[in-house]
């Protein structure tokens, strides 16, 4: 039944190109022929014959939304995701070129470094599917498939405002399965601490969230230097440990594993110090404070705005404390803040 639902409604898109196509030729022709109406007097009459004709265009259009409204929903989505995608990697470009000026980042909006950090992965998600469609007759192969696997082959920028959520929702849950892993990890390097003066207040900040607390911001900062050196720097990292830490933030586990991992803990501190930059939480918009939070590992959707800027308040305390030798620290804050979470316990449990 999904296959025929998918060919009635391809069916129905193709249609919906042909009309559009055919009203945009006429638009161009009418507009052509306005330019000669003194000097040719038939074509004044042809151009009062096609505006009736696209009169009568665009009351099939408005049939046809009536008729077929998911297929116009879906058509529109894509052509509009098309063009914001690549308005987006334009800029991308641009902002690449502005990171090689001395300022780097800090010549950045929060916004823009948002964007730097996500269009590369859009751009291998999408790259697929542009390019099969660049073939004779795949149109009728690529648009059944992204129809019917929207979050595995295009990005948010084809998505709508539900699919954005869900899709959100469904990738948390996936990192939120690696939190317990990665907990384990921190905890079993505690008894190679003993003897070592942080050795019982790390001790204390693993037994809350052990018991199902959280630990407060100037707790965890108290243990920055645990992530300095041994056991927790990149460098210090057993294997495991890295792993769990890809799959957390949703990378692969190939090449370069403590490179990237790296890299993401330099955007993240980077968006923290533009938040800064720009005024703090309390200046950020709804639709803003929950992107920020599925960034850092949090389930926004069933908490309030409060609760968000109290909890990304938090991050943003434990952020400033972290500098270039201990942003280690920062890739572990999703479990030292939010692994006993509500919002989150819901997703996977």
């Amino acid at each position: 039944m999904s296959s025929t639902l998918v060919r009635t409604n391809w069916s129905q898109i193709r249609c919906c190109q042909r009309i559009i196509k055919c009203d945009n030729r006429f638009s161009h022709e009418n507009r052509f022929s306005e330019g000669s109406k003194e000097r040719n007097s038939s074509k004044t009459f042809k151009q009062y014959a096609l505006s009736h004709y696209m009169k009568l265009v665009r009351s099939y259009e408005k049939v046809l939304e009536k008729k077929f409204p998911t297929a116009m929903h879906v058509y529109r989505i894509f052509m509009v995701g098309i063009k914001d995608f690549y308005t987006d990697m334009k800029y991308y470009f641009k902002i690449h070129r502005r990171l090689s000026s001395p300022a780097g980042f800090k010549c950045l909006t929060r916004k823009e470094i948002e964007l730097y950090h996500q269009i590369p992965k859009d751009m291998l998600r999408v790259a697929p599917m542009l390019i099969l469609s660049t073939l004779p007759f795949a149109n009728y192969v690529v648009f059944p498939l992204v129809y019917m696997f929207p979050r595995q082959l295009l990005c948010q920028h084809f998505w709508s405002l539900q699919q954005r959520t869900e899709f959100a929702m469904e990738g948390l849950r996936r990192q939120l399965y690696n939190y317990k892993p990665v907990f384990r990890c921190l905890q079993s390097q505690l008894d190679t601490l003993k003897g070592r003066q942080e050795y019982e207040h790390w001790a204390y900040v693993l037994g809350l969230l052990g018991s199902g607390m959280h630990p407060k911001p100037e707790d965890i900062i108290k243990s920055v230097d645990l992530f300095r050196g041994d056991p927790y720097h990149f460098s210090y990292l057993y294997p495991g440990h890295v792993k769990g830490l890809l799959r957390m933030y949703s990378m692969h586990t190939g090449f370069w594993r403590r490179h990237r991992l790296a890299e993401q803990a330099v955007i993240l501190h980077e968006m923290d110090m533009a938040i800064i930059r720009e005024g703090g939480i309390s200046k950020m918009s709804q639709e803003e404070l929950r992107v920020a939070c599925f960034l850092r590992g949090l389930n926004p959707v069933t908490m309030k705005a409060e609760d968000m800027i109290h909890w990304l308040t938090q991050w943003i305390c434990v952020s400033k404390s972290v500098d270039r030798s201990s942003l280690s620290l920062l890739l572990h804050c999703p479990i030292l803040l939010g692994y006993n979470q509500p919002s989150n316990w819901i997703l996977i449990h």
